[in-house]
């Protein structure tokens, strides 16, 4: 198959529709009518001898040959872009739309609060959050890069840990001043009241456990309160009702404001991990590279 520029251009039209979710909108984004992209795509489709989307009168979707060529040529096409702005000495390197999935307490606490400044530093960048319970299909949602905690399950994606931050121990004022603060965690079992959360994978209570330096005490408890979700936790703790386990990066403001307090301080070496996912096992964007540094920084 010889190369020309109307192979090149029907893979940029394709990575638009997969970004924008249908024909019509990916043709806003580029200017041109919904046949002229319906066009390019059967062109390209016979091209290269696949069918490259399952069409319906409602929806599109990748085929399974659509999805293999677009995760192959999707970083590559990044590539020429980001090579050819580089080399034009651009002060708008990183630019176009970066779409991120997030779980919603970290797009909350985390990432919302501190994303104007991002901007500011790459004005030719558009941001698009996407709150999910989970990763999902990056390719089928157009999504270039997902932030989550917890260990990843097995799966194609590229993955690459952020960080490692510590688990703490909190409850509010209200809640110390009437039950006081334990010295030791197997203070917990008496006469305290612990907030669980469900973990997702299995549908049980995230388990606790206590570390300090090589030693670890695993902490069974029950809880008359238990929720789903991180933001309804740190609720939950901040109204006084219970001792809480919470990432140090959603309570260290807090204990910051003397809003929680931080038990057991010298129990506190548990650690959750960070990923970052992305589709593309050799190439990565420079609009996903600077996200990532990004959050880095966020949660050091």
């Amino acid at each position: 198959m010889s190369f020309d520029s109307r192979l090149l251009s029907g893979i940029g039209v394709v990575v638009a529709v997969v970004e924008a979710g249908s024909f019509a909108r990916a043709g806003e984004a580029m200017g041109l009518t919904q046949p002229a992209v319906s066009r390019a795509v059967a062109r390209l489709e016979e091209r290269v001898g696949i069918r490259i989307f399952n069409r319906t009168a409602r929806a599109i979707s990748l085929t399974d040959e659509g999805r293999r060529f677009y995760e192959t040529v999707a970083p590559l096409l990044a590539g020429i872009e980001d090579a050819a702005v580089s080399a034009g000495n651009s002060k708008a390197f990183v630019r176009g739309r970066l779409r991120v999935n997030v779980d919603g307490t970290f797009g909350h606490y985390v990432l919302a609060p501190r994303l104007g400044a991002f901007l500011d530093r790459h004005p030719e960048l558009a941001v698009e959050i996407v709150v999910r319970d989970t990763v999902g299909d990056l390719v089928a949602e157009g999504v270039d890069v997902a932030v989550r905690f917890g260990v990843p399950e097995p799966s194609s994606l590229t993955k690459i840990l952020l960080r490692e931050t510590r688990v703490l121990t909190c409850a509010a004022p209200t809640y110390v001043a009437t039950h006081g603060l334990p010295e030791h965690p197997d203070a917990l079992a008496k006469g305290h009241q612990c907030l669980l959360i469900r973990d997702p994978a299995t549908g049980r209570p995230f388990q606790w456990e206590f570390q300090r330096g090589e030693e670890v005490i695993p902490f069974a408890t029950s809880s008359r309160l238990m929720v789903n979700d991180t933001g309804s936790l740190l609720g939950t703790c901040l109204s006084g009702a219970g001792v809480a386990q919470l990432l140090e990066i959603y309570a260290r403001d807090l204990i910051a404001q003397e809003r929680l307090v931080h038990l057991l301080p010298d129990w506190a070496d548990e650690t959750f991990p960070l990923y970052a996912f992305h589709h593309s096992s050799n190439l990565i964007s420079a609009k996903v590279r600077v996200f990532l540094e990004y959050v880095r920084d966020l949660v050091s």
